[in-house]
């Protein structure tokens, strides 16, 4: 492509989306729109007229989709809202990429399967979700491998950063305002950094836009997480040791922490097919643990 391409990236600000507006940079030109318009353009997902307009306005190249209804609880007491967001928004966009014949990429989640086994999840295997969010990212999958647009689907898990609310800034605040606290033990899944995965996704759309790779061939699902694998009360323990606090950690069952949405018990995600068709290698999850909280300290 000899023009600069442009870059539709839906929800900006986000934790990911604000990292994705410093990676996709030297890429191309960023159209970043949000639901609040802080970083551009205002885009309203629940409201297709809306989602049909900043397309028409940004005349992308691509799409990046880092939006999402991500209250995973609170979904299960707003389902139609998290059923517009995360699956209805997706066929609208999924229908404008394709007639334009532009790339989409969108992220979804460790939360479609059911959590039920023991060995790291395929993008084969059959999806299971156990709550209404789970549902609608699954639903929002089916809205892009299903239409006519080249799309990317990438499924995540875990994601934490330095913005936002996540695992990570909580239990590093109240690792400041508490002695002692109970974590769960028996929910285990792969810490992933928002930056590696604007960092990589962004190596992607690089490639798709050079032309190293042609997007009709490696179009369809892919997982993509950190490496490894551990529990939140493991993931707790690796954050307070880094930063040196001296809160007590005791492990306790899900059962003893009961929330609205059930969430999967194992949800490790085999990234095999990305690194393998793009050449890309994903970092151990304390290496980008240890790298994010760096970045916290000089923000500090």
């Amino acid at each position: 492509m000899s023009k600069t391409p442009r870059i539709l990236l839906i929800g900006s600000d986000g934790q990911v989306g604000c990292e994705l507006r410093r990676t996709l940079a030297p890429v191309g030109q960023v159209i970043a729109a949000s639901m609040t318009g802080q970083t551009g353009p205002a885009i309203d997902l629940l409201d297709a007229s809306s989602v049909r307009r900043v397309f028409a306005e940004a005349r992308p190249d691509a799409v990046v989709n880092a939006a999402a209804y991500t209250a995973v609880d609170k979904a299960e007491s707003e389902p139609a809202v998290a059923q517009a967001i995360n699956a209805d928004a997706l066929h609208v966009l999924a229908g404008l990429a394709a007639g334009a014949g532009v790339p989409v990429v969108h992220y979804s989640t460790d939360f479609v399967f059911s959590g039920q086994t023991d060995h790291p999840y395929r993008e084969d295997d059959e999806p299971a979700p156990l709550s209404v969010y789970g549902q609608t990212k699954r639903a929002g999958e089916l809205a892009l491998l299903d239409s006519a647009a080249d799309a990317l689907v990438l499924r995540t898990a875990w994601v934490y950063g330095v913005r936002g609310r996540n695992f990570l800034l909580t239990m590093r605040n109240l690792f400041r305002e508490r002695n002692e606290l109970r974590i769960v033990d028996d929910q285990v899944g792969t810490p992933t950094w928002s930056r590696m995965l604007a960092e990589v996704t962004a190596q992607v759309m690089h490639a798709v836009f050079t032309g190293a790779v042609d997007i009709k061939q490696v179009k369809g699902l892919y997982h993509v997480t950190s490496a490894g694998a551990v529990s939140w009360y493991g993931f707790a323990t690796a954050i307070r040791d880094a930063i040196g606090s001296n809160c007590e950690l005791t492990p306790i069952p899900t059962s003893e922490y009961p929330a609205p949405a059930r969430r999967p018990a194992y949800s490790v995600l085999d990234t095999t097919r990305f690194r393998e068709t793009f050449g890309l290698t994903l970092p151990d999850w304390r290496q980008t643990l240890a790298l994010c909280l760096e970045d916290l300290d000089e923000r500090a």
